[in-house]
């Protein structure tokens, strides 16, 4: 889905932007200090258990940093992991594995870190300037196939290094790669070139150190088990049944555990919202996501926590291998048969918005501004009579008769086949096509996209950081994330110039005149803006609910 990322130098944004949903605007988050200890947290209420209970609604898929791409795989990551740097409740940067922020030379290009003396992986080994050098160069490694590994490109010859051909070559370049453990504990970094937000960047999961020695041993096996994962963050992954109950305990070896108040964390895999309500009230979750009707019983009361997020849903389509794809015109039909507005009426209610074009509301335009307002309702409007007309024209232009059937991937939560039926049945309202409905578990149906192993797919996007780019430049011709395989030239050029850009007036233009050719291909058919409804027990204070790059931060909770 995503191809080689080169962002300009004049964009000024947060890596990592948490927002303390809900606690935090009550003042129940603690504050970070600059060396990432916390000040002010609210002492746990006397012989009150640390413990919390949340139901998650996806299996996470393998836990290896240099291989995921799920969010839900992400938020346990940062759980009993941790990089140089960490997101606070403001979703800033704060120093973590590293004493403090780095030095940066004049040019912006070398950072140099040193990593705390009592940093620690879980089994007391310390964590080493080399557990960095190692995990950048497995990321870049061809043979890992890590679609993330872009990010690490911007590290200078990481390219090189993506696409080195043989083992010898990959060896060659990644001894070339600008990334060097000067001792023990000091890590520099060299980039390609001036990345303003590279800082933050480094608390991604992408970046976070990782053990050769365990990997080694752990083998095909690393990030899939419990006992082949290991990390140096606040907690520890204890117990992962899959499917059902994944458990996190306090990480006694934390560099910064006189500060994490919770003890332990039991989440539970609750597909069903009803089922997931049904635990909330009888006090065995204390989290737990609702759906739109479950939420009018719980309209103003204080354990109602909205989570809006940088995150958009779409229809994707496989246009090599599916020929009537490939049609301009059918897929404007498919994605303007859609009445975008009932849908986040009917089906969600939760907050979500309709979509009005790819990149959600709330995004930076890199500029100052927000992209959403600069670039207005790039999406065409759901236009039922209009759909069919394209239909028939694109349908003609094939050379098809009529519209073959195909399946509509989705997940195979509540909410996610409640969408499907709304889509399949819109499209046999609006242009009498039945397609078929797909559900499948998460985990299978992100790998069936990555594998290109689709006819439609719906799907959703998390911003990795928070500028257009990382919505706009998935769809790049051959682009790591471009599962669906669409291409434009015009669009790529665009894209392409955004990346030099150093003007970031030019740059946002760029991007929002990109967007406006990709939403009248339709090479993707955006759907809704989501805002996820939350329930949440009063007595838990400082969980932090970000508006994107994981589902929750658990490291300041208390008990109360």
């Amino acid at each position: 889905m995503k191809a080689t990322k080169w962002v300009s130098t004049a964009v000024a944004l947060t890596l990592m932007g948490s927002v303390a949903i809900g606690c935090a605007k009550s003042g129940e988050t603690p504050a970070t200090s600059p060396t990432g200890d916390t000040k002010g947290t609210a002492a746990p209420a006397a012989n009150k258990p640390q413990e919390i209970k949340i139901n998650f609604t996806a299996e996470p898929p393998v836990m290896d940093s240099s291989k995921t791409t799920a969010n839900a795989a992400f938020t346990f990551l940062n759980a009993f992991n941790e990089g140089l740097y960490r997101a606070d409740k403001d979703g800033k940067a704060a120093p973590a594995l590293a004493k403090d922020f780095p030095k940066i030379s004049a040019d912006g290009l070398t950072y140099t870190i040193d990593i705390r003396d009592n940093a620690n992986w879980a089994d007391g080994q310390p964590v080493k300037a080399q557990d960095f050098v190692y995990s950048f160069k497995r990321t870049l490694d061809p043979a890992t196939k890590a679609q993330y590994s872009f990010l690490v490109a911007w590290i200078k010859g990481g390219e090189a290094v993506t696409k080195a051909k043989t083992p010898e070559d990959v060896k060659k370049a990644q001894e070339a790669l600008g990334v060097k453990a000067i001792n023990d504990k000091q890590l520099e970094i060299k980039l390609e070139k001036p990345v303003a937000f590279f800082t933050g960047l480094l608390a991604f999961a992408t970046f976070f150190p990782q053990r050769e020695d365990f990997i080694t041993k752990a083998g095909d096996k690393y990030g899939a088990e419990v006992d082949k994962v290991i990390g140096a963050g606040p907690f520890t992954l204890s117990k992962w049944d899959h499917g059902q109950t994944l458990e996190l305990v306090k990480n006694e070896k934390y560099w910064d555990a006189a500060n994490v108040k919770l003890t332990k964390a039991t989440i539970n895999i609750v597909k069903d919202t009803n089922t997931g309500l049904n635990l909330y009230e009888t006090d065995a979750a204390d989290l737990a996501e609702i759906n739109r009707d479950q939420l009018k019983l719980y309209a103003g009361k204080p354990d109602n926590v909205p989570k809006p997020e940088l995150t958009n849903s779409y229809l994707m389509y496989q246009t090599k291998k599916v020929p009537a794809l490939a049609n301009k015109k059918i897929r404007q039909a498919l994605g303007m048969a859609i009445d975008r507005q009932a849908y986040v009426d009917t089906v969600l209610a939760n907050g979500s918005v309709a979509s009005t074009g790819l990149v959600p509301g709330g995004t930076s335009d890199g500029a100052g501004g927000d992209f959403r307002k600069s670039a207005g309702e790039t999406q065409p409007k759901f236009d039922a009579a209009k759909a069919k007309q394209l239909l028939a024209e694109g349908l003609k232009e094939a050379g098809l008769a009529a519209l073959p059937p195909m399946k509509v991937n989705a997940d195979d939560t509540e909410t996610a086949k409640k969408s499907l039926e709304f889509i399949l049945a819109q499209w046999k309202q609006n242009l009498g096509y039945e397609a078929i409905a797909n559900p499948v578990p998460h985990a299978l149906r992100i790998e069936l996209s990555s594998k290109k192993d689709f006819e439609i797919a719906l799907s959703l996007w998390g911003a990795d950081y928070n500028d257009p780019m990382t919505f706009l430049d998935m769809w790049v011709t051959g682009g790591e994330f471009d599962e669906g395989d669409y291409s434009n030239p015009q669009y790529d050029a665009l894209i392409k110039q955004a990346q030099t850009e150093v003007d970031a007036s030019k740059r946002a233009k760029a991007l929002v005149e990109a967007e406006k050719i990709l939403m009248d291909d339709q090479g993707v058919s955006p759907l809704y803006f989501r805002t996820r409804a939350y329930l949440k027990k009063p007595n838990v204070e400082g969980l932090v609910l970000p508006s994107f790059g994981k589902e929750w931060d658990l490291k300041w909770v208390t008990i109360k």
